[in-house]
């Protein structure tokens, strides 16, 4: 923009009076200008609300629906230290024996002491061994060995890395202990580690202390060696029948079990997990809640239509909390009677009110409804107006208004869990159904959205324009004003130009 000097010669404010003059153009950009930011923070709102729903919509609602989530079981032991167990949901509601007669165990060898000086980076040479072969065999087939060729020059760091390479074994020497340390790097009888020693390997085997002695020293063979464990398998009786495993836990018909001891005559009691299903329940009323609570509090919101959006003359009259105080009223308002969150409210209280055709344990169908199970909204009139369609459990120890109420739920969980499965998940199907279709793409919104985004990203982009040509038009309005208030300026100077002229002609003579 130029600089525009004025009022030099008339004397006049002219800045003051073309902005008096363009004051209706000033204000069509600040209208467009705050309405675009007021819908920019409806954007915002929208998109936080949209979030939480579609955060519902996949989680626990979409969980619910399957029958899965009610087939929760849970499995007691006698002898916890001795054994846990994770049940599956087709696991078998019964009691079992269980004996634990072995843990599984990882093979491990202590090597002989021997005489390296120079710890990793001795030789082979400096070990008395001038060429060799190292044998081993994995599992229960001795015949396929696993061999490592080492040369004088090699030194226990390499000869390390190349027998960890070709047998899978872990290998690792201690420069205090002077030894060798091998254990295999999986527990069972058939990962279990064994040492070869023949003609072929016996002198370099030894060099390095890699035999099998006893407690006093001596060599001996593997069997009667202390300095070795062997490989061995788990092995658990479960009801008569012995299962063996190369880890410590047994996959058996729906039961994840884990040995920790050997013990004998332990009980392991199978049953439904009537907990897990309350719990799950409560999860779902309590995640509905809190989002009808935030449907409630945007919708009953004061529509703050006495808070009009501030011009930047505005702002600048005001303090930094004053603003901010100002334009939260307005952001809080932003929803007030949204018809499409009432929409959706009424949608899923409609849900929630109704009843459902569910088959007894008897055979017989009954029409249940939450109320069935003592759920419940509060009293109308002793609710706060934003929690009146918040749903309460009846006995719920973490709600105060209803803790001391019967709990109708567990009751219902523990003499019929069939028909509370069939009816909450028949509810949730419902429920999930109804959130599909109000967040069905249009025209005017996305798929998996409540608002119409498409909208008001439109609606956006269509202010753009408007402050833009708005913004135009003042500059071209206050142009054309600065343009006449300038040849005003212009005559007036030629006119004082002239004046000057006239009256040294008329001035005293000396």
């Amino acid at each position: 923009m130029p600089i525009r000097i004025t009022g030099m010669n008339s004397g006049l404010d002219t800045e003051s009076i073309i902005t008096a003059l363009t004051q209706t153009q000033q204000d069509r950009v600040d209208t467009y200008t705050g309405n675009q930011k007021k819908l920019s923070w409806k954007q915002d709102v929208w998109k936080d609300l949209n979030k939480k729903v579609v955060s519902f919509y996949n989680g626990s609602l979409s969980t619910m629906r399957f029958s899965t989530a009610y087939t929760k079981k849970t499995t007691t032991s006698s002898n916890t230290s001795a054994v846990s167990v994770v049940t599956g949901s087709n696991a078998m509601n019964t009691s079992q024996t269980l004996d634990i007669n072995s843990l599984s165990k990882a093979s491990y060898l202590t090597g002989r002491q021997i005489n390296a000086d120079n710890g990793e980076d001795t030789t082979m040479e400096e070990l008395g061994i001038s060429s060799g072969t190292l044998k081993f065999y994995v599992g229960t087939d001795s015949s396929n060995e696993l061999s490592v060729d080492i040369s004088s020059s090699d030194t226990i760091s390499s000869v390390i890395s190349s027998l960890e390479s070709a047998t899978g074994l872990d290998f690792n020497f201690d420069e205090t202990q002077n030894r060798f340390y091998i254990s295999s790097s999986d527990a069972g009888e058939e990962n279990g580690l064994h040492l070869v020693l023949d003609n072929d390997s016996s002198e370099a085997m030894e060099a390095l202390g890699l035999v099998y002695f006893d407690s006093d020293g001596n060599t001996v063979t593997e069997d009667e060696a202390t300095n070795y464990v062997a490989g061995t398998d788990a092995s658990i009786t479960l009801n008569g029948v012995t299962y063996t495993s190369t880890s410590n836990t047994f996959e058996i018909n729906g039961l994840t079990i884990t040995a920790n001891e050997v013990a004998s005559g332990i009980t392991l009691t199978t049953k439904q997990d009537t907990s897990g299903i309350y719990d799950s329940i409560k999860n779902l009323i309590s995640e509905y809640n809190d989002l009808m609570k935030e449907f409630a509090t945007l919708y009953n919101a004061d529509s703050a239509s006495s808070y009009k959006m501030l011009t930047d003359d505005e702002k600048d009259a005001m303090s930094e909390s004053e603003v901010e105080d100002w334009e939260q009223k307005i952001k809080d308002g932003l929803l007030s009677k949204d018809e499409t969150i009432g929409t959706i409210r009424n949608a899923l209280r409609n849900v929630m009110n109704a009843s459902i055709q569910v088959t007894l344990k008897d055979g017989t169908t009954s029409s249940l409804s939450l109320g069935s199970f003592g759920i419940a909204t509060g009293s109308y009139f002793s609710t706060e107006e934003n929690e009146r369609d918040l749903l309460h459990i009846d006995g719920d120890p973490d709600d105060s208004d209803v803790c001391n109420n019967t709990d109708l739920l567990s009751s219902y969980i523990l003499s019929d869990p069939d028909a509370v499965q069939e009816f909450f998940s028949s509810l949730s199907k419902s429920l999930y159904s109804t959130l599909s279709n109000l967040m069905k793409g249009t025209e005017y919104s996305s798929a998996y959205t409540i608002y119409e985004d498409k909208l008001m990203a439109s609606q956006y982009s269509a202010y753009t324009t408007k402050i833009s040509d708005a913004q135009d038009a003042l500059e071209a309005a206050q142009d054309k004003l600065y343009t006449k208030f300038s040849r005003m300026e212009t005559a007036l100077s030629k006119l004082n130009s002239s004046s000057s002229t006239m009256s040294s002609f008329f001035g005293t003579g000396s």
